[in-house]
C-alpha cells in the first residue's frame, strides 16, 4: 500500500511540474510568434507604409528595443511580486500590444505597439526560464527549461506558416492571432503556484514546503530539497553584487552564451530570411517557404537539443554542434558570393541555411535560457537573469538594426562568412569558461561558485595547482 501511495504521489507530482512548465512556456511561444510574424509580415508593410531599408529595420527592431527594457525590468519585479505574478503581468502586456498592432494605421502606432508588445517578450525572456529550473527537479531540469525555448521556435514556426497560408490576406490577421496564446497564458497562470525557492527568500518557508510536496516524490524529498535551500540561502541581493568576484564567473559564462547567441547570425536568418532569399532571385512564395523549412528545422532541433541537455550535457552539445554550424555558414557564405543561388544552388542554398539553423539552434538556442536560470545564486537569480535577457535583446537589437546594411555593404556572402567566424570564436569561448551543469543542484552549482571551482579554466587551475603542492 505504501509503494502504490508512493507511485501515485510521484505520478502527481511529475503531472503537476510538467503541467506547471506546459504553461508556463505558453509565454515562449508568444516569444517566438511576434518576433517570427514579422519576417512574413514586413514584405506587405513595406508596401502599405511605403519602408525603405531603415524604415524596415526600425519596425522589426521596435520589438527588440522594448524587449531590452521589459527584461530589464522584469528582475526587480519578479523579486518583489514573485515568478508567477511577473509572468501574468507579461501576459497582460501581450495582449493589450496584439490588440495595438493588429489596428495599427500609421507606421507611429506600428512601432509604439511593437515596443509594447517588446516589454512583454522582455519580461517573459527573463522570468519563465526561471520560473520552470526553480520549481523543477535537477534530473527533468534540463528539458523543462528547453521546453521554453521549444515553443520559442515552436512560435516562430507557426508564424513562418501563417505568414505563408495568408499571403494574399492581411497582414492585420498575422499579428492578431497572437491574442488567443496570450489569453491561455494569462488564465492558466492564476491557478498555478509560487515558486519555492522565491517564496523561501521572501521567508514564507511553509508555503514553500507545501509546493515541494506537490511537485516532489515524496515528502522526504521535498524536506530534503527545502534544507538545501534554506542552508545555501542569502537574503536578497542589490545589482552590485553582480559584480562580486565569486559572482563574476557565472555572469561571465551565461552573458556570454545570451551575446553569442544572437551575434552568431541566428535571429538574422529568422528575421530577414524571406528578404534574403528574394532579393537572391527566389520568388516571393519561395521565399516564405524557405522560411517554413528553417522553422521546421529549428523545431527538430530544438526537440534534440531538450533530449541531449539531460543525456550528454549542456557544455557538451554546445561543442560538438557548433564546428557543423561553422562549415554550414562558410558554404553558405560561398553559394551567395560567388553568385551560385540558381538552378541546383539555390536547393544548395536551402540545405545551407537549414544545416546552419540545425547545429546553431540544436546548440546556443536550446542552451541560453537554460544555462541563465541555473549559475546564478538564488539572491540574485532574477537580477542575473535580467543581466542574460539584456544582454541578448541588446545584441539582437544590434543584429536586426544592422543585418540588411551588412548585406548591402558586404553582401550576404561576405555577412555569412564573419558569422562562421563569430561561430569558430564561440568554441573556444564556451571550452573556457562555460561549466558543465548537467544534474546538478541550483545549490550545488552555487557552491562551485563559492569554491572557485565554476569556470572549467579556473577548475583546471585549482587541479593543477593541487597537483603541484
Amino acid at each position: 500500500m505504501s509503494d502504490q501511495l508512493t507511485t501515485t504521489k510521484r505520478s502527481t507530482g511529475t503531472a503537476l511540474t510538467n503541467t506547471i512548465a506546459a504553461i508556463s512556456a505558453t509565454g515562449g511561444l508568444l516569444f517566438g510568434y511576434d518576433t517570427g510574424i514579422i519576417s512574413s509580415a514586413l514584405l506587405q508593410l513595406k508596401a502599405e507604409f511605403h519602408l525603405d531599408t531603415l524604415g524596415a529595420e526600425i519596425v522589426t527592431s521596435a520589438i527588440i528595443l522594448g524587449a531590452l527594457f521589459g527584461c530589464l525590468g522584469a528582475g526587480t519585479l519578479s523579486d518583489r511580486m514573485g515568478r508567477r505574478r511577473t509572468v501574468m503581468v507579461a501576459a497582460a502586456l501581450f495582449l493589450i500590444g496584439t490588440v495595438m498592432v493588429a489596428t495599427a494605421h500609421s507606421v507611429a502606432m506600428l512601432i509604439t505597439a511593437r515596443l509594447l508588445l517588446g516589454l512583454a517578450i522582455g519580461a517573459a525572456s527573463q522570468i519563465v526560464p526561471i520560473y520552470i529550473a526553480e520549481i523543477s527537479p535537477p534530473e527533468k531540469r534540463g528539458r523543462l527549461v528547453v521546453g521554453f525555448q521549444l515553443a520559442v521556435v515552436f512560435g516562430v514556426t507557426v508564424s513562418f506558416v501563417t505568414g505563408y497560408l495568408l499571403r494574399d490576406h492581411s497582414w492585420r490577421i498575422m499579428f492578431g492571432i497572437g491574442m488567443l496564446p496570450a489569453l491561455i497564458l494569462f488564465v492558466g497562470m492564476v491557478f498555478l503556484p509560487n515558486s519555492p525557492r522565491w517564496l523561501a527568500m521572501r521567508g514564507r518557508h511553509d508555503e514553500a514546503r507545501d509546493v515541494l510536496r506537490k511537485v516532489r516524490p515524496s515528502d522526504e524529498v521535498a524536506e530534503q530539497e527545502l534544507r538545501e535551500i534554506l542552508e545555501g540561502h542569502d537574503e536578497q541581493a542589490p545589482w552590485s553584487v553582480l559584480a562580486k568576484p565569486w559572482v563574476r564567473p557565472a555572469v561571465i559564462a551565461s552573458v556570454g552564451i545570451a551575446l553569442l547567441c544572437q551575434l552568431t547570425g541566428i535571429n538574422a536568418v529568422m528575421y530577414y530570411a524571406p528578404t534574403i532569399f528574394s532579393g537572391a532571385g527566389f520568388g516571393q512564395d519561395s521565399a516564405l517557404l524557405t522560411s517554413v523549412a528553417v522553422g521546421c528545422a529549428m523545431i527538430c532541433a530544438t526537440l534534440f537539443g531538450g533530449w541531449a541537455v539531460d543525456a550528454l550535457g549542456r557544455r557538451t552539445l554546445l561543442l560538438r554542434l557548433l564546428p557543423g554550424a561553422v562549415v554550414s555558414l562558410i558554404i553558405l557564405g560561398g553559394l551567395f558570393a560567388f553568385h551560385l543561388t540558381t538552378g541546383i544552388g539555390a536547393w544548395l542554398t536551402v540545405l545551407a541555411v537549414m544545416g546552419y539553423t540545425v547545429f546553431n539552434t540544436g546548440s546556443l538556442s536550446v542552451a541560453i535560457w537554460l544555462i541563465g536560470a541555473e549559475v546564478y545564486p538564488l539572491s540574485c537569480r532574477g537580477k542575473g537573469m535580467s543581466l542574460v535577457a539584456g544582454s541578448h535583446w541588446g545584441a539582437d537589437l544590434v543584429i536586426s538594426l544592422t543585418t540588411l546594411s551588412l548585406v548591402e555593404g558586404l553582401g550576404a556572402g561576405g555577412t555569412f562568412w564573419l558569422f562562421a567566424a563569430v561561430n569558430a570564436l564561440a568554441l573556444v569561448f564556451i571550452a573556457r569558461y562555460v561549466p558543465e551543469t548537467k544534474g546538478k543542484s541550483l545549490e550545488q552549482l552555487e557552491a562551485s561558485l563559492k569554491n572557485g571551482t565554476f569556470a572549467p579554466v579556473a577548475k583546471a587551475q585549482k587541479q593543477a595547482n593541487l597537483q603541484t603542492s
